[in-house]
């Protein structure tokens, strides 16, 4: 029996299987409705259901290995959840205890001012927040001892309370973790139930708040995501990797040490399934756009990688963990359309999600989507997953028609402003992933991909002046697809300030932190490991840093200068202005980076043969682009490359629609894309 390959991908609505054939190379594709309840059900249906299409078995002895993309360890801190840190206390220096509150000063966008803006309630009340004596500077030496007993006694007045996951950050502990070390070992010894997270053990760079943050929502999820990964172990009776932010994967068994590294994976997945994609079809740079029932999820690949950030955030808490650099907008096929208190139409960031689902799945919505939308205007048939899900035209109908009453409009004018809102609430984020960066948006094709990601993507080429939308096979699917395209990644980083730095003292740092990578990569079973390095520097005095890669190799001062030069570079690309040739203008190293890699094989994307005939439509129905037209329905799967389809018509698969407005035109190319273009370009 051949060996496979499987993804799964935990969406809101839908969870996605992709299932790969390592002999043959056959990918075989399906979804299942999601188990919000018990995400585990889902997963489970869905790995039983793949199996079963591929080898006509639901056994898994077949499955070499099995990767896992979700976001269930962060969902209660996303929703705000009133229970979501309930059980979480925090330990830290000892005259430090406002860390918290102090936070930073910045003011989110869209506030204007400081008068308007309200700090956020804190992760964790100040009531449950505990100080031990003890102190280091900033290299690292001892100030003033750890103090056993004042630990002791925290350890204890958390158990009396119930607190059992605990964060632990001390001031300065990323130049030495003992004080941290020895306050686990005194809440292993006295609290022995509790878990714990140490901020050097999480994010071992300085800045007080922000470790301290990443490390208390690290403690948060731990209990959710080791009863998660214990309860799926338990049905598999196998081993399984789980998806990390950073665009690589970690077995199971190490994900509930480090659950927070988990956040995002299902969008991290996407954007890397989306970049093999569209650079198999000859584009290296592309904009990636995951549409799902909830949200969208965008990102940018350039020279095939996704970019990366340790700015991120988890809802709205800082968490400066390396991730794949996503903005996310609540613009799904889920989001309900709503009128606001001033009398106008909005739409998002509330969903319906999969349960009870927009008011055509026939489940209780009561409130109409972006999917009703659709249904109304027959963009999309009035079934899913190729009729195993019924829609119900008519509720859809009778749901648009009852908001548009209300704003005084006519039915298909409700509609059409509901989906162009949405394009509107996507196309920011595109602008907020591009613009704000520092590009220009025209220069990049966009992949358009999840389940309802395609749908709009007539709209966006107009709204943004966009060369092309690539939509590939089974769009769906491409997030569980991308689980199989990644390698086991592990990040590590030492914070060490200093202007001009000994090459002995950065190597003996880079040697350490690659040493850690090797650990963890045996513990993987890889025999051959990659290490990737990277430095953040800064013109002294700036309060940001720049992150650019280093080279391999010995440290001496060549290889410094070789890092000083690209530092140099990249600021002057990123910010319009550098100093290299000025001396007033020192430059500062912060951190030190190093990613160890365990790679893998990727499935390899098979071309499609040449269609040599006109496409022939296999059916009509009508469809509201600008009016209502008697319009062409094509089945994708008897497209070949080169087919041409012209709007206005409507091309339907298994998982996924795209209409083609009038003035467009979707061509396949060789690997299977779509390539939407407007005919005016």
């Amino acid at each position: 029996m051949s060996s496979v390959r499987i993804g799964v991908d935990t969406g809101g609505t839908f969870t996605d299987v992709v299932l790969v054939d390592e002999e043959s190379g056959q990918i075989v594709t399906t979804k299942t409705p999601s188990t919000p309840a018990n995400p585990a059900d889902g997963f489970m249906a869905g790995v039983h259901k793949v199996l079963e299409a591929h080898a006509g078995s639901r056994a898994l002895d077949a499955v070499s290995a099995l990767v896992h993309g979700t976001t269930v360890a962060t969902n209660q801190l996303l929703e705000d959840r009133p229970d979501g840190t309930s059980h979480l206390g925090f330990v830290t220096t000892e005259g430090f205890e406002s860390v918290l509150e102090i936070a930073r000063q910045s003011v989110p966008d869209g506030y204007g001012n400081s008068y308007f803006w309200v700090k956020p309630p804190r992760i964790v009340p100040v009531h449950r927040v505990r100080t031990v004596g003890g102190r280091l500077d900033h290299l690292g030496r001892e100030v003033r001892p750890f103090d056993e007993e004042q630990a002791a006694d925290v350890a204890r007045w958390f158990r009396e309370r119930g607190v059992t996951a605990i964060g632990v950050c001390f001031l300065h502990s990323y130049a030495d973790p003992g004080h941290e070390r020895r306050m686990r070992e005194v809440l292993e010894r006295e609290h022995p139930e509790a878990v714990v997270s140490l901020s050097s053990d999480v994010l071992r760079e300085y800045r007080e708040y922000e470790r301290s943050v990443t490390t208390l929502v690290d403690a948060a999820v731990k209990p959710i995501m080791r009863r998660y990964i214990e309860n799926l172990s338990e049905r598999l009776g196998r081993p399984f990797s789980v998806m990390k932010s950073n665009g690589g994967v970690l077995s199971a068994a190490e994900v509930v040490h480090q659950p927070i590294t988990t956040v995002l994976s299902g969008p991290a997945a996407g954007a890397l399934g989306a970049a093999l994609i569209a650079r198999t079809a000859g584009h290296p740079s592309a904009i990636t756009l995951d549409g799902g029932g909830t949200s969208t999820d965008v990102a940018v690949v350039v020279d095939g990688e996704p970019s990366l950030t340790t700015e991120g955030s988890i809802g709205r808490y800082p968490c400066k963990i390396p991730m794949i650099d996503i903005v996310t907008v609540g613009a799904g096929g889920g989001s309900i359309a709503w009128i606001s208190p001033e009398g106008t139409l909005k739409v998002g960031p509330r969903s319906a999600g999969a349960d009870p689902g927009p008011i055509c799945y026939g489940r209780g919505g009561t409130e109409v989507t972006v999917t009703d939308a659709h249904v109304f205007l027959g963009r999309v048939p009035p079934h899913l997953l190729g009729g195993e899900i019924s829609l119900d035209v008519a509720a859809a109908r009778a749901g648009v028609e009852a908001l548009a009453g209300r704003l005084g409009l006519t039915p298909e004018r409700c509609a059409t402003g509901i989906l162009e809102i949405s394009a509107f609430n996507q196309s920011n984020a595109i602008r907020q992933i591009t613009v704000q960066r520092g590009l220009d948006v025209r220069d990049f094709p966009m992949v358009a991909f999840g389940g309802s990601g395609p749908l709009l993507a007539c709209r966006l080429i107009d709204i943004l002046g966009l060369r092309a939308a690539i939509v590939p096979p089974d769009p769906g699917n491409v997030s569980a697809f991308g689980l199989l395209t990644v390698d086991v990644k592990n990040d590590y980083v030492r914070t060490h300030v200093a202007r001009d730095p000994s090459p002995d003292a950065l190597g003996e740092i880079l040697a350490d932190l690659e040493a850690q990578a090797a650990a963890a990569l045996d513990r993987e079973g890889f025999a051959e490991h990659v290490y990737a390095r990277s430095a953040d520097l800064r013109y002294y005095g700036q309060a940001y840093e720049v992150r650019v890669p280093a080279p391999d190799g010995p440290v001496d001062e060549a290889w410094l200068a070789v890092i000083a030069e690209r530092f140099h570079a990249e600021h002057e690309r990123l910010y319009g202005y550098g100093y290299r040739d000025d001396p007033r203008h020192a430059v500062e190293w912060v951190n030190l980076r190093v990613s160890g890699i365990g790679p893998i094989n990727r499935p390899k994307i098979a071309r499609r043969p040449r269609q040599e005939d006109e496409p022939s439509p296999v059916a009509t129905r009508d469809v509201y682009y600008d009016q209502w037209g008697r319009t062409v329905i094509y089945r994708r799967a008897d497209l070949g490359a080169g087919a041409a389809v012209r709007g206005p018509a409507v091309i339907e698969e298994y998982g996924s629609t795209l209409p083609v407005h009038p003035g467009f035109t979707a061509t396949m190319d060789d690997y299977g894309n779509l390539v939407v273009v407007s005919d005016d370009r």
